[in-house]
């Protein structure tokens, strides 16, 4: 179907929605009403809730479950072990599915291996949440941040290197500004995300 790959260990449910040139790998559970679009890889031994939304070109790596309520945009990367919630005040003994709180990631932002985001919080576009990062409210866009809980550390740049004081990217070339507390493109990123090239 439209050159999806299931392996075989893996189940997907009817009524799932799968995208065009998608993986899913080694023991994944993808729900009905789960919607992931095309060129999303799902790792080994992942869980798609019927009530997630994944977008096109996300990478989600092994042992991550995406559960009612989260919202990944396009090409976000998930590393291994990352977490996320739905509810804000579990209790095994209260049910309270009627009272799951969204999760945003935006577009092109990275969540680090073990890293945990707390429902109800936005990871702005481009932003770099570091291994283990614990999540608690909002980040901004290309905002680096770690830490239990996460804190902005420095910025990152659309290429995903951390970067130096000058604000000029040392890999890619792309420069920034920055005004009240915000990230501002000075040199655009290419349609690759990779800023412009050095001069």
């Amino acid at each position: 179907m439209n050159g999806v790959y299931v392996h075989l260990s893996a189940v997907v449910d009817e009524g799932a929605v799968i995208g065009p040139g998608s993986k899913i790998w080694h023991f994944c559970h993808v729900s009905k009403g789960a919607r992931l679009g095309a060129r999303v890889v799902l790792g080994q031994n992942g869980f798609v809730a019927g009530g997630a939304v994944i977008g096109d070109g996300c990478r989600i790596q092994n042992n991550v479950s995406v559960y009612d309520g989260v919202l990944l945009e396009e090409e976000v990367f998930v590393g291994p072990s990352a977490v996320f919630t739905n509810v804000r005040t579990p209790r095994a003994h209260v049910d309270r599915k009627g009272e799951y709180v969204v999760t945003r990631v935006c577009r092109r932002a990275t969540l680090g291996a073990n890293s945990t985001v707390v429902c109800g919080c936005t990871v702005g576009p481009y932003a770099f949440v570091a291994a283990g990062a614990v999540v608690t409210r909002d980040v901004p866009a290309y905002a680096l941040v770690a830490g239990a809980p996460a804190r902005r550390i420095g910025w990152a740049c659309a290429c995903g290197e951390s970067l130096p004081p000058s604000l000029s990217c040392t890999r890619c070339g792309a420069a920034y500004r920055e005004e009240t507390g915000a990230l501002i493109e000075a040199t655009p990123p290419d349609r690759e995300g990779r800023g412009a090239p050095p001069a």
